[in-house]
């Protein structure tokens, strides 16, 4: 979680929202990502989705079975529903998502039993540090 925070203060330093997110494989890290969608212009550019992405190449496959991704807040329905896609094992992230969360604020897509696959969550992993990053993002915007 903590090179997720790292990811999401280079998102901070370039005016994006401040959002990390790392995918580890057999312990070793084979993706990563942060929140770039003014950047790029392009709404598929959370950070979720760049990781994704650059573990299904760092593997050769779009199954992330064996994978655990760590992202400082609570997925939106976008990501939540590509983390079921790629198949990965397990989810763990720090803060909360009451706008947009769907991995238990607003819906739980990840532990949906209707679906072919279910990820196994952790929430609250340094939890105060990422929910600080965000607080603070928002509050320099209204400033």
């Amino acid at each position: 979680m903590q090179r997720a925070l790292e990811l999401a203060q280079i998102a901070y330093d370039v005016g994006e929202v401040p959002i990390g997110c790392v995918i580890v494989h057999d312990g070793r890290v084979i993706g990563e990502g942060y929140n770039q969608r003014n950047t790029r212009g392009n709404t598929l550019a959370h950070a979720e989705i760049i990781a994704i992405n650059q573990a299904c190449i760092a593997l050769g496959d779009w199954r992330l079975d064996d994978c655990i991704m760590y992202v400082t807040l609570e997925p939106c329905p976008m990501c939540a529903g590509a983390i079921l896609q790629a198949r990965l094992a397990k989810l763990i992230y720090g803060a909360k998502n009451p706008k947009a969360g769907a991995v238990g604020s607003l819906i739980n897509l990840l532990n949906d039993q209707r679906f072919n696959h279910v990820v196994d969550v952790e929430h609250g992993v340094m939890e105060d540090e990422c929910a600080t990053i965000m607080k603070q993002f928002f509050a320099s915007l209204r400033a």
